[in-house]
């Protein structure tokens, strides 16, 4: 039987408890409810759902563990957020706290197809030969500032030689 795919809040759950365990070694409730600023009782509520589909186990007034189950799917959507803020902030230029907001909305709904496209973009642009930001990129970033198209190096280099 295939398990039903968790909602976007079910997964900032799931991220929110990684991370708090990585950083701080224990997961309380209201580290919980400060993190993702609600309420203790939609913790709770949220804490019982995910504690139902074995993604953590918690008791009352206790700690909060994700299961093997949960540490495996919080990774993954860690991973995909990780991956969307380098590139909104590394390919796009976009502002470091403005991309972590985005990603945090975009993570949930990236297909396997577009995130491993995604990451093999990156992996191409990060690649670049003389290990600067490639042309192509930088010609990007000056459309986007002044709206004019620099002209191609390539298609320069064609019509100096097909004279």
């Amino acid at each position: 039987m295939k398990k039903k795919k968790l909602s976007s809040n079910m997964e900032d759950y799931l991220e929110a408890i990684a991370v708090l365990k990585k950083k701080d070694g224990v997961v309380r409730v209201r580290d919980i409810s400060r993190v993702l600023n609600v309420r203790t009782s939609s913790v709770t509520s949220a804490l019982n759902t995910l504690s139902k589909r074995g993604f953590v186990s918690h008791e009352r007034y206790g700690y909060v563990e994700l299961t093997k189950d949960g540490g495996e799917l919080a990774q993954r959507i860690q991973r995909r957020h990780n991956l969307l803020v380098k590139f909104l902030t590394s390919i796009l230029s976009i502002d470091p706290k403005i991309a972590s907001e985005d990603a945090c909305k975009m993570e949930h709904i990236l297909s396997p197809q577009t995130f491993q496209k995604l990451t093999k973009f990156i992996e191409f642009v990060e690649t670049c030969p003389d290990g600067e930001r490639p042309d192509w990129l930088q010609s990007f970033d000056y459309y986007f500032k002044t709206g004019k198209r620099r002209q191609c190096k390539i298609r320069k280099i064609k019509q100096t030689y097909s004279v």
